[in-house]
């Protein structure tokens, strides 16, 4: 837990996106096709994981009564076809009364010109006016499976949320490793920014030459002990 802290103090004070997350990373962690419904908003935070299935939100409904503030609500979805999970009530009592940071929907929410409006942290699949039924449904061996193997994934882990996407930090990943990594990655791109800007160098020169390792007098000094850090003489 106090690891999970650092790193997620990490990023907000840093504002690391979603993409660098994924870089420091080595290119993983990024949920498919998750899009912001309202642009503009930047997010980190350890998820609460949920999930609705059968075409109906009634386990949904039963499952967000209860879990701490401050969290990102990853709400997953399992056989609710082209039907939306939610709407704007369940928004409005997540956000007010519960206290989401953001929620990330593994599925399709509705009532989108009212969530849109209350400018929500919210992503998503996508829209639809067509809503899932309130019925109360068993649970199956098939769907408790899924609901583990995801689960085990997704609760406690970081997400970090902006426009560009939703990235998971796995909590086996929520080590010194991990957050020396995310440092590394701001230090490479303030470098990249300082090559492109001040020193006018091309993006071949910079990114896939690097060629500020082979002469790194020509950084600043406080760069040039940061990556020392990082890299041999």
């Amino acid at each position: 837990n106090a690891m999970i802290k650092k790193i997620i103090n990490t990023i907000e004070r840093n504002k690391i996106s979603s993409v660098e997350v994924a870089d420091a990373f080595n290119k993983t962690g990024v949920i498919d096709n998750i899009k912001a419904f309202n642009s503009g908003h930047f997010v980190v935070g350890k998820v609460h994981y949920v999930c609705t299935y059968d075409e109906s939100n009634w386990p949904l409904h039963e499952q967000i009564r209860d879990f701490e503030e401050d969290v990102i609500l990853y709400v997953d979805s399992f056989n609710c076809q082209n039907r939306a999970v939610f709407g704007d009530i369940v928004s409005k009592y997540l956000y007010l009364y519960k206290r989401v940071k953001g929620i990330i929907v593994n599925g399709l929410i509705r009532d989108a010109h009212r969530i849109r409006k209350e400018n929500y942290p919210l992503w998503c699949l996508g829209v639809t006016p067509l809503g899932c039924f309130n019925k109360e449904v068993q649970i199956t061996k098939e769907i408790e499976n899924y609901i583990s193997t995801q689960k085990k994934y997704f609760q406690g882990s970081i997400a970090v949320c902006d426009d560009s996407g939703c990235t998971i930090i796995p909590k086996e990943k929520c080590t010194e490793e991990g957050l020396e990594k995310l440092e590394f990655i701001e230090l490479q791109e303030d470098i990249w920014y300082f090559c492109l800007d001040t020193l006018k160098w091309d993006t071949y020169t910079t990114i896939c030459k690097k060629e500020y390792l082979k002469n790194k007098d020509i950084l600043p000094k406080h760069l040039q002990d940061k990556i020392s850090k990082y890299t041999l003489d």
